[in-house]
Parts: C-alpha cells; structure tokens; sequence
C-alpha cells in the first residue's frame, strides 16, 4: 500500500527584514553635520533644538546630545537657552589646514613615483568623475571627490599614521572646498586642470613635478584666506 504523501512544507516568508534605523542621536548628528558640510546651515546661523527635532523627526533629547557632539569637533558653538551657532570657517582655520596638507600632500606625492598603474587609474575615474559633477553644478559632490583624489594619493604613499592625520582634515576640507566653489565658481575649472597636472607629473614619474604641482594647486586656497585669490 502507498504510504500517503508528505505535506508540503509551509512556504518561508522571504519578505526582508525593514532595515533598522540608526539611534535618534545618531541621525540628527549626521543630518546636522551634513548641512554644515554642504552650507545648507551657513557660518553665522543659529540653529534652534526645536527646529531641529521637527526637522528629523525626533524629541530634544537626541537634538542635544547631537550637538554636544558637534561643539566638540568645532562645528557649532552652543548657547544655553538659545540655540548652536554654526561657525563660519575662518582664515586663520584655513591658514592651519593648508599648512598641514602641504606637509602631508607634497611628501605623499614624491613618495608614490614611480606610481603604479592601479593608483593612475584610481585618479583617473576620480578626475572624470569631478568634470562630470562641476558639468552638472553640483558643487557639494565636486567637493567630495575632490578630497578623494588627494586622499588616494595620501593613501598611496603607505604610512598609515600620515593617512590617518589625513583623516583627521577630512570635514574642514569639505566644508571650505564648498564654500570656496560657491564663492568663486570660476575657480572650478582650473582646479580640475590643476589636478590634471598632478596626475599628468605622476604618470611622468616626475616627483619634482609632481610636488611642485601640489604646492601650487594646495597654496592657491591660502592666498585666498589672505585675499589673494589669483
């Protein structure tokens, strides 16, 4: 006799997990820092933790650990019962970040001739990637991928101490390549052609080239700190 056939196993729900949310402090530091970044929250404004936790969704509780956050690495400057100033960038902070980038970038430029041809290629998609954005105006992601192309370099030359220190520049070079894109869109075009050189001297194998195309590329946001935009 044909034993009866098995019923069929229940079907698995293969519907994904939602994705979870990032805590509440978390996703308003990031939302804060963003629109720091990116000067859709200006040097000069002051921001409300109200309007902060209206604007992502949460109480204040989170609002104020985020910004406490924020004051720490020197985005904001808090006052009680009124609100956080978002601090504009300064000369002076410009002058600093400068100097430490010459130091680390020139160094890393000589150190990664010859370079090879992963790290051409990788600055070639970078270059290609920065007209395409300046083509369409976004200014934000120009930025971005500009900071990019330097960190590869950096990253390049194999001393993860100097890549570190790098790391640590990170946001102010974010949020001065933006304000300074905005300010003088002008400015784009040749920093592009500016990055063209640098990778042009490390396919040469020439690190004299290629650091004196570094200093002149880094220096120009110094001399516009001091008004001497050329």
């Amino acid at each position: 006799m044909p034993s009866p056939s098995a019923s069929p196993a229940p079907a698995r729900d293969t519907t994904p997990a939602p994705a979870k949310q990032p805590p509440a402090a978390e996703r308003v530091y990031t939302h804060i820092k963003d629109a720091v970044l990116q000067r859709h929250y200006e040097g000069g404004m002051l921001l409300t933790e109200g309007e902060l936790a209206e604007a992502v969704g949460v109480s204040r509780t989170p609002v104020r650990e985020a910004l406490l956050r924020l004051e720490v690495e020197g985005l904001i400057k808090l006052y009680p019962k009124k609100g956080a100033l978002v601090l504009p960038v300064s000369a002076q902070e410009i002058a600093d970040v400068v100097e430490t980038r010459l130091l680390v970038e020139k160094h890393a430029a000589a150190k990664a001739v010859p370079a090879s041809e992963a790290l051409i290629g990788e600055l070639e998609e970078l270059l290609e990637t920065m007209r395409e954005q300046a083509a369409s105006g976004d200014l934000a992601a120009v930025s971005v991928t500009d900071r990019c192309f330097h960190a590869t370099i950096v990253r390049s030359a194999g001393n993860q101490i100097l890549d570190r220190l790098y790391e640590q520049l990170r946001d102010r070079q974010l949020r001065m390549g933006v304000a300074v894109m905005h300010a003088h869109p002008d400015r784009i075009a040749k920093n592009i052609a500016e990055h063209a050189e640098i990778l042009q001297a490390l396919r040469n194998g020439d690190p004299d080239a290629a650091t004196d195309a570094v200093h002149r590329h880094v220096s120009w946001v110094r001399n516009l700190a001091q008004g001497e935009v050329r």
